[in-house]
C-alpha cells in the first residue's frame, strides 16, 4: 500500500506522483488543464512570501496552487533515487 499525503503536505523539491483528486466539477476541469492527472509526477517549487499559492513543476511546465486547493490531491512522495533533476 502507498503511503500519501495531500499536496499541500509537501516539502518544497520534494517529488510525488498523483494517486487521486478529489475536488469540485469546475475546479477538476482546472487542475486537468494543467496536467495534473492520476501518475503525474509533481514538484512544489516555490511558496509565495506568505505561504500562499505555491507553484509546482508539473510536465516541465510551472503551476501555481491555493493550499485550499492543493489539499483535495493525493500524491505518494517517491524515494530520493526517482527524484526529478531540475537543472537537466
Amino acid at each position: 500500500m502507498k503511503n500519501t499525503v495531500p499536496l499541500s503536505e509537501l516539502e518544497l523539491n520534494q517529488t510525488a506522483t498523483v494517486e487521486q483528486i478529489r475536488c469540485s466539477r469546475s475546479l477538476i476541469n482546472r487542475i486537468f488543464d494543467f496536467g495534473i492527472i492520476r501518475g503525474a509526477r509533481i514538484t512544489p517549487l516555490y511558496k509565495s512570501p506568505f505561504g500562499d499559492p505555491t507553484a509546482y513543476l508539473v510536465k516541465n511546465a510551472v503551476i501555481a496552487l491555493r493550499n485550499s486547493d492543493a489539499e483535495k490531491i493525493s500524491v505518494s512522495v517517491l524515494s530520493a533515487d526517482k527524484k526529478v533533476d531540475l537543472h537537466e
